[in-house]
């Protein structure tokens, strides 16, 4: 075979496989199996290995698929079997679209009453801090938009002063992290500097750990930004406000541009626990940290309770951005149209119904039993893998999965190691193959030397996680046994 593309670039080869993509490509091996008559333990496969709700058995809102189906099909803005307030948003979003019509390219960055909405949304979430449209990139999802923000930040040299003379941009990012966000880092030829969140203490953030991550990047890279997940994935911590203000303090002593990524912001299960925004801290801190700390804050349709990932919809607001880069960050924006599906997707999660609407009622009452469901995932996933020997859990408090971890049998780390696999990617498959189980290792996300960890979607159907603890219940003991 012969062929244009011959040499990977090494940025590219750098990135490592998956530890999910192995687990989820034998669960599709196992899936053919089972359509081909092969005989399991099991009937049929249970895959909370993603943190896509819908997939996990969560209902789409009525109200997003009622203006997304006029917006597709505007014969139906005629129709009286939609609520009144689903066909007047649908014809607003119509208005604003080149011809009427959802098949055009939008504006740039996106449609106009999309952005607007969102800056309002945002003003409210904040307790009234500004937040201005022009200052709003739309974009097909977070991690698109995180890209281009990494784009402008990350230098990718031959090294710390060596290859071609230019030396590599570092950005900090916290152990466990989202794995795309990682890739998307080195893909640009960055320096992923780790720091590791405390387990101990409920996955916090630490300023020490920060310190000594920083001072042990400076060989290597120069650092430039610090990203930070809130609340986490997969630890599921929500942070406080006093953990936020250290962070934004160390990210102006250390002129360090901070990116947060507040995607679950809407998932919160915790008693007296709140989410807060780095965007309202960093502007109820006031001067000098409120006019020069430099923000990017990430949010998307496909996580929450909106739960659209197949839409791929986000957004990022910018705040202290020097206008002169403004104008390059519009460009690379600009690229793209960003799918007008996704931008009517978004228009609903910043200005969802309110009360004294028609779709209101309706509203409520499926976003409350998507929020009971959930929190009733997360307290029954607690109980029982307390319950486990060999298991330890924080307590979930906000997010999309519980992420446990796993004191594996010494015999069951040599199995694995004899066999070229992580341990607790060892145990994933095992589990995949005698209870049709999939989730994902722990290895994937980053952990400490020596501990071992699992991950899966809570944000699921009740069924769909009894399910899960009773085949993860069942086999766990056995594998324990097998291996003490």
């Amino acid at each position: 075979m012969c062929g244009v593309l011959r040499e990977i670039s090494p940025r590219v080869r750098s990135i490592k496989p998956l530890q999910s993509s192995v687990v989820a490509l034998r669960a599709g091996q196992i899936e053919e199996e089972l359509t081909q008559g092969v005989k399991k333990s099991f009937r049929q496969l249970i895959n909370l290995i993603w943190g896509d709700p819908q997939s996990a058995g969560i209902k789409p809102l009525t109200f997003v698929r009622q203006v997304l189906s006029a917006c597709l099909y505007p014969q139906l803005l005629d129709n009286d079997r939609l609520p009144a307030d689903a066909r007047q948003r649908a014809k607003a979003l119509l208005s604003e679209c080149q011809g009427g019509s959802l098949g055009s390219y939008t504006d740039l960055p996106g449609i106009p009453q999309v952005v607007r909405e969102i800056s309002d949304f945002i003003t409210r979430r904040d307790g009234g801090v500004p937040s201005y449209p022009e200052n709003i990139l739309l974009a097909p999802g977070s991690q698109w938009a995180l890209q281009n923000i990494l784009n402008l930040l990350v230098h990718g040299g031959g090294g710390a002063g060596g290859g071609d003379g230019a030396v590599r941009s570092g950005v900090l990012t916290p152990v466990p992290t989202h794995v795309t966000s990682i890739m998307s880092l080195m893909g640009l030829g960055g320096v992923s500097v780790p720091y590791y969140l405390s387990e101990e203490q409920g996955w916090k953030v630490e300023v020490e750990e920060l310190n000594r991550a920083l001072e042990a990047a400076k060989p290597m890279c120069n650092p430039v930004a610090i990203y930070i997940i809130n609340p986490g994935n997969p630890s599921g911590h929500v942070q406080s406000r006093k953990s936020i203000q250290d962070v934004i303090r160390f990210a102006s002593e250390k002129r360090l541009f901070l990116l947060a990524d507040e995607v679950y912001q809407d998932c919160i299960y915790k008693e007296n626990i709140e989410f807060v925004s780095y965007k309202r801290v960093l502007a109820e801190m006031g001067p000098p940290f409120s006019n020069t700390v430099e923000l990017a804050s990430f949010h998307s349709t496909s996580k929450g309770f909106l739960g659209e990932c197949g839409l791929r919809g986000g957004y990022v607001e910018l705040v202290n951005m020097d206008p002169a880069v403004m104008k390059h960050v519009f460009t690379i924006f600009s690229k793209d149209n960003t799918p007008t599906p996704s931008q009517i997707a978004l228009s609903v999660m910043a200005n969802p119904p309110q009360p004294g609407d028609p779709s209101y009622s309706l509203y409520a009452v499926e976003t409350q039993q998507i929020r009971t469901t959930v929190t009733g995932n997360v307290r029954r996933v607690h109980e029982v893998l307390s319950s486990l020997p060999g298991v330890s859990s924080q307590p979930v408090e906000g997010g999309a999965f519980a992420f446990p971890r796993l004191n594996l049998p010494s015999k069951a780390i040599r199995t694995a190691k004899e066999l070229k696999m992580e341990p607790d990617t060892f145990y994933c498959l095992r589990l995949l193959e005698n209870t049709g189980a999939c989730i994902a290792p722990g290895s994937e996300y980053g952990q400490k030397d020596g501990t071992y960890h699992i991950r899966f979607c809570i944000t699921a159907k009740r069924d769909k996680i009894e399910d899960l603890l009773t085949r993860l219940v069942a086999f766990h003991t056995q594998f324990m046994d097998e291996f003490s």
